[in-house]
């Protein structure tokens, strides 16, 4: 295994939303034998409101400052040993400071879907407002341009071919970065 790893076993999956960053985490998680987080059910779970409810009365700083607390309470289990996959909100590889925070302490793994997927996931769920970022048809496809740049970022780049996550953590699993 990656001495990296070896050293502060973290797994962060990376990606646009419904990229299958959740999912995928879950089955590689159960696979190796390590912890799952979502991080975006943790603040959740911790804020006692939703994702959206946080944009909407807050607003995306003070979002994006809670994600990074959050991702760092994660971090300091992960460099006490405590193996862990970690699933991000689109949003969190964006930040600089998040970026190197995850270089130091584990691989970041980018689930690369192409945007048509994307679209029809996120529209499986259009009675859902728990995207907020997804409201604005025209926004959200600039927005996933926009990131791509910073995913390429990430340690490793696995491309997402099908639904099946199974397929996908197979892929994570082969994927040089973590030999």
């Amino acid at each position: 295994m990656n001495l990296k790893l070896k050293r502060t076993p973290g797994l962060y999956l990376i990606g646009f939303m419904a990229c299958g960053k959740s999912t995928v985490g879950r089955h590689l998680a159960h696979r190796i034998g390590w912890s799952f987080f979502d991080l975006d059910s943790e603040i959740e779970a911790a804020e006692k409101t939703t994702i959206a409810e946080i944009f909407d009365s807050r607003g995306e700083g003070e979002f994006r400052r809670i994600e990074n607390e959050m991702l760092r309470s994660h971090v300091r289990w992960i460099e006490r040993g405590r193996p862990a996959v970690l699933a991000l909100g689109g949003g969190a590889f964006a930040l600089a400071d998040n970026r190197a925070l995850l270089a130091e302490n584990g691989i970041s793994v980018w689930l690369d879907a192409p945007l048509e997927l994307i679209t029809r996931r996120v529209a499986r769920h259009a009675h859902h407002p728990e995207r907020p970022l997804a409201r604005d048809p025209r926004k959200f496809a600039a927005l996933f341009d926009a990131r791509r740049a910073v995913y390429e970022l990430a340690d490793a780049r696995v491309a997402i071919t099908s639904d099946d996550p199974e397929e996908t953590v197979q892929a994570i699993l082969g994927h040089p970065v973590l030999r």
